[in-house]
């Protein structure tokens, strides 16, 4: 379940959380970089895997974003040279693992607003929100886990 947000205290700690937000979203952002992770979620995959699960990628723009996440040390890159053709694996490393929890967040915040833009006169009858996904609500996150 998702912990109440910390409202930053004073401007300091708001610059210090937008300068964590920035960074975040510098490496992650664009179109392609979350689809990457969200293919390696389920283990290792090769080159071609890859492409294809992430739908619309080109293999220039894969190797580009491939050795981005790897140099963040996000994911890893193994290369089995003694076949032929060499066979090349990409894996999540132990820090991008961290990320499984946002992404998770980020999936139920997407089911939660596909929710409350088709359907606006359920969500406009909640009193809280539909948007709001906390202890309060876990109806809510139930629903939205069986429509995952």
């Amino acid at each position: 379940m998702l912990q109440p947000y910390h409202r930053p205290a004073n401007s300091q700690e708001c610059n210090g959380a937008m300068r964590s937000v920035r960074d975040a979203l510098d490496l992650l952002g664009g179109k392609w970089k979350l689809p990457i992770i969200v293919g390696l979620i389920d283990g290792p995959k090769r080159f071609k895997q890859l492409q294809r699960d992430v739908t619309g990628i080109t293999a220039k723009m894969l190797s580009k974003e491939l050795k981005e996440l790897e140099v963040n040390g996000l994911l890893t890159r193994h290369v089995e040279a003694e076949t032929v053709p060499v066979a090349v694996t990409y894996t999540m490393a132990p820090y991008g693992e961290n990320l499984f929890p946002v992404i998770d967040a980020l999936r139920m915040w997407g089911q939660l607003h596909r929710a409350h833009i088709m359907h606006p006169s359920t969500a406009a009858d909640e009193p809280d929100s539909v948007l709001r996904l906390t202890k309060e609500h876990p109806d809510k996150a139930a629903e939205v886990k069986k429509a995952g």
